[in-house]
């Protein structure tokens, strides 16, 4: 079975759109996804970017909330616009950093997605973590870890990973080195997987 890297931050709507779909996409193309949170903040940073390019770009901004609407219909995903854009994803992604790979991890990633995007939760939290930890059959050890660890070296790291896939924006899939960028280029890259 091929392997498709997929890497998001969990601020990111389209990578909320990504999340609720790749499964069930990849399992009909028969390729395996490896879920990669990271923080995209200190690339943006290297771009030279202090916010989210959808704040920084007012009608970029109102096309993106428009632009959900309609794909969140589209597809059948709960939708509500959060308070605050982008939220606070360290918390969240430093506690994916402790959990197993396995299915436990997606499970975690689609619960903190909803908070964020479908329930109007902040992921910022502990006590939204930790719900989000229960959802996926976790207890809240992983939360723990995150919380003690302070500098977060896990989440550099795989911020120093995405750098050296170039990876610049999320969601992004990476097929055997192979970058493809942006939720409507999942297919481009399942088929990448597939045909490897």
């Amino acid at each position: 079975m091929a392997d498709l890297e997929f890497w998001f931050d969990f601020a990111s709507p389209y990578a909320y759109l990504a999340a609720e779909t790749i499964e069930p996409a990849a399992a009909e193309a028969g390729v395996r996804v490896i879920w990669k949170p990271f923080l995209l903040g200190p690339i943006f940073s290297e771009q030279g970017w202090t916010d989210s390019p959808f704040n920084l770009y007012p009608a970029r901004g109102r096309y993106l909330w428009l632009d959900l609407q309609r794909e969140t219909r589209r597809l059948g995903i709960a939708w509500r616009r959060p308070a605050r854009f982008p939220f606070n994803s360290t918390l969240a992604t430093k506690t994916a950093t402790w959990i197993d790979t396995g299915f436990r991890l997606p499970a975690y990633c689609r619960a903190v997605f909803r908070a964020g995007f479908a329930e109007r939760r902040d992921p910022a939290t502990p006590t939204v973590i930790e719900e989000c930890l229960r959802q996926a059959g976790l207890d809240r050890a992983p939360l723990d870890r995150a919380l003690a660890e302070g500098g977060g070296e896990r989440t550099r790291a795989d911020v120093a990973a995405a750098r050296q896939r170039d990876i610049f924006g999320a969601p992004s899939f990476v097929v055997n080195g192979e970058l493809f960028w942006g939720n409507e280029r999942l297919g481009a890259a399942l088929e990448r997987a597939w045909v490897d």
